[in-house]
């Protein structure tokens, strides 16, 4: 099928105005900075250059040409059966947080290695981290229970140096926590955040899976559900997302001063009443929901501080010009 012309780049409806993703993919110059993902491309129902979403590798592909060419990041992969982000969303997690930290001020969005974020659950593919140290310049701690996708991280992580020193990736060893045994003493961050697992079980996930890759699909059943998804510690966890973010938030709440502003994505708008509920729990003093869209995909931040505003402004200004101020 003949491809159409080129046309102006459609802006895609949702994503933050900051975030480089926006414009529907320009797939010859994605192919010009990665011919990798050339054999992947052809032309869709509608005449458009695309690629077969729910084919692993071509995703892979896709994401390693967008960030080469958005980041110049030259070296990025995952292991087989572990999650594989969608860019254009986890990127906008990052400006969201952003424009937190700016307080709504966009001159005010910090830049640069003094503000510090601990990535809870960094996975293999070290998303988050490394885009926030390319796009902003902050240094990230990425947290990660699974040993092996920690030495994949790593990997990843060394393979870049462009953004090396400003991540390092830490072995969190209990299950059970989100903070200690990874945060170290007298350590304060300006931002947590955290992809957390949506399911409640091994056969949640795989069905979940499924559903997702029949969709992409066009229906058609059999598609491959290992090699794509997810393993098990990034899609499910006992009580699912809101079991794991109410632990979250209770922990938070025994290290309040570690952190300016500590937040966690929530997938299910069904679950923030009791969300907010812990949160006024443990005497949180400013809570935030930030919706975020992508297409018809629609997801939230839930962001809390024990500080008020006065408090933060005067921990950004100690903090952020090279003291450390006590840890309540």
């Amino acid at each position: 099928m003949p491809q159409k012309p080129p046309q102006p780049l459609e802006i895609k409806e949702g994503l933050h105005p900051r975030n480089r993703f926006r414009a529907r993919y320009d797939f010859p110059q994605l192919i010009a900075c990665c011919p990798a993902l050339g054999p992947f491309v052809a032309a869709n129902a509608h005449g458009d250059a695309s690629i077969d979403y729910a084919n692993p590798a071509a995703v892979k592909a896709l994401n390693q040409a967008l960030l080469k060419h958005a980041y110049g990041l030259q070296h990025w992969d995952i292991p087989p059966g572990h999650l594989c982000p969608p860019i254009p969303g986890r990127s906008d997690y990052l400006h969201h947080l952003a424009d937190l930290l700016g307080e709504g001020d966009e001159k005010a969005v910090p830049r640069g290695r003094s503000v510090t974020v601990l990535d809870i659950g960094t996975g293999a593919n070290v998303i988050y981290p490394l885009i926030g140290a390319s796009e902003y310049g902050w240094r990230f701690v990425g947290a990660e229970i699974d040993p092996a996708a920690l030495r994949w991280a790593r990997k990843t992580v060394a393979a870049n140096p462009a953004v090396a020193s400003l991540i390092e990736c830490r072995l969190q060893s209990s299950s059970r926590e989100c903070f200690k045994g990874v945060i170290k003493a007298g350590e304060v961050f300006a931002l947590s955040m955290c992809n957390p697992p949506f399911h409640g079980s091994a056969a949640e996930a795989a069905e979940g899976t499924r559903r997702k890759l029949r969709n992409l699909a066009g229906g058609k059943a059999g598609a491959p559900v290992l090699n794509f998804g997810g393993n098990d510690g990034e899609l499910w966890c006992e009580g699912g997302e809101l079991a794991f973010v109410r632990r979250m938030i209770a922990q938070s709440a025994e290290l309040p001063g570690t952190c300016l502003w500590f937040t966690s994505l929530v997938s299910k708008s069904d679950h923030l009443p009791r969300l907010q509920k812990a949160l006024r729990a443990v005497a949180a003093k400013e809570v935030k929901i930030i919706e975020m869209a992508q297409g018809q995909k629609k997801s939230r931040i839930l962001a809390w501080s024990f500080l008020g505003v006065e408090e933060r402004q005067a921990w950004q200004r100690s903090v952020w010009k090279g003291g450390i101020i006590p840890i309540p």
